[in-house]
């Protein structure tokens, strides 16, 4: 994949996951099938209640617009077979093609597309554990799967990204990855591919964690909204705006993507709290944005080495845009800001939102900022932009330990990332 390819992937930072699917009727998150072990017979009858009343495409993608966001992926099947278009390989299938609905909307406001596509179907004959103990069974679940990716992709012609996942109980050369890929890129030869079908695909994608790839490369941090993906009438933990801000600049200094997912009830409708937390945050963009789009990779220069971990993370995070460092806030200090470590000169400070110049003095790397307000000025996140006499570059002093990620790094290895 060349590189002006995945150019509008690499700047998108923001995006949005829908997870949605006859399992919404059932209220209790997608794997519902799977945990309560409802016979296939009985969750197949399911697809006769599945209307999509308030399945509202322009409206999913106005609140994907308005919340900052630059992509939408959506689960066109998920595990259970349940398909969001009409097909021609099953019946167990929306009748109503609400992929091509949200593609278009999409569209007409310059959303770049990605179509989640299970791998696995455990209400298809041969599933993949039958294809394990017989070899007719394999050749007939490969022939399936292959004829389903190809429905898809050419249905759906352009779309940005293709999203694999289900990849269990086989690796690329059970799935015959290189050949679906090419079968896929024969058909649309732009589109990109995460790295959930054994392959590492063209970026990475590590779930529910945030964690630039080392050496680094394209990369997209899946996360819920709250502790579900598909809607869960029963699951209220929602992540405030200023945690899904604090993700933000997390993906914004390693240069990756935040993808953020709802859960649309079984109706379609999306929950109020979903609405009210992304429209908050899509507000705060519109404010402080420059601290998270366009960034520069941003690390720390090591001075001092060794097993210590922590702790300026604790105070907020920094990201980079040309000369500009920006320091968003998590635990506001009062009338008076101060870091050390900075490998540069401070020209001037300002307080975005309020657009309003800051007071400052710096003694070597010290930097100190004073004439705060007492309060936090802004109620997601306040962000501190200085310009520098150069690209910014922090080091840390003897005493000050590595800052902390919130995870280790790991790619997304098909052992260990399911949803």
């Amino acid at each position: 994949m060349t590189a002006n390819k995945l150019d509008w992937f690499v700047r998108a930072r923001y995006g949005i996951f829908i997870h949605y699917g006859v399992y919404s009727l059932l209220e209790r998150a997608e794997w519902v099938l799977n945990r309560e072990a409802i016979p296939v017979v009985e969750y197949k009858r399911l697809a006769t209640r599945f209307t999509a009343e308030k399945f509202d495409a322009d409206e999913l993608c106005d609140l994907a617009a308005r919340a900052g966001m630059r992509y939408v992926v959506l689960t066109t099947m998920h595990h259970d077979g349940f398909r969001l278009y009409p097909t021609a390989l099953s019946d167990f299938c929306s009748q109503r093609d609400l992929v091509g609905e949200l593609v278009a909307a999409a569209r007409k406001r310059g959303l770049h597309v990605g179509l989640y596509h299970s791998l696995n179907n455990q209400t298809d004959q041969p599933d993949a554990v039958a294809a394990l103990e017989d070899k007719r069974a394999y050749e007939q679940l490969i022939a399936n799967t292959f004829a389903r990716f190809r429905e898809l992709v050419t249905r759906y012609n352009p779309i940005d990204v293709l999203w694999y996942d289900g990849w269990w109980p086989f690796n690329a050369d059970g799935w015959r990855a290189e050949e679906l890929n090419a079968m896929v890129r024969d058909i649309q030869p732009h589109i990109l591919f995460n790295g959930r079908n054994g392959l590492p695909g063209d970026f990475a994608t590590p779930e529910g964690h945030l964690g630039a790839p080392k050496p680094w490369r394209p990369w997209e941090a899946c996360m819920t909204l709250n502790d579900s993906w598909g809607f869960h009438a029963g699951d209220h933990h929602w992540k405030t705006p200023g945690q899904i801000a604090d993700m933000l600049a997390t993906c914004a200094q390693g240069r990756g993507n935040l993808l953020l997912n709802i859960g649309p009830r079984g109706d379609g409708s999306v929950p109020a709290e979903s609405v009210r937390v992304l429209e908050t945050v899509g507000e705060w963009l519109r404010r402080c944005g420059e601290a998270i789009y366009d960034t520069d990779p941003f690390t720390y220069d090591l001075r001092e080495r060794g097993e210590h971990r922590g702790d300026w993370s604790h105070h907020g995070l920094f990201t980079a845009r040309g000369n500009s460092l920006n320091w968003l806030l998590r635990l506001w200090p009062g009338e008076t800001a101060t870091f050390a470590g900075l490998k540069c000169r401070v020209r001037n400070a300002t307080l975005l939102g309020a657009n309003q110049k800051l007071a400052f003095t710096q003694t070597n790397s010290k930097v100190s900022l004073t004439g705060l307000p007492p309060q936090p000025p802004d109620p997601v996140c306040p962000v501190i932009r200085m310009e520098c006499d150069q690209p910014p570059v922090m080091y840390l002093t003897p005493g000050i330990r590595e800052p902390r990620v919130p995870h280790p790094h790991y790619d997304p290895c098909p052992s260990d990332l399911i949803h």
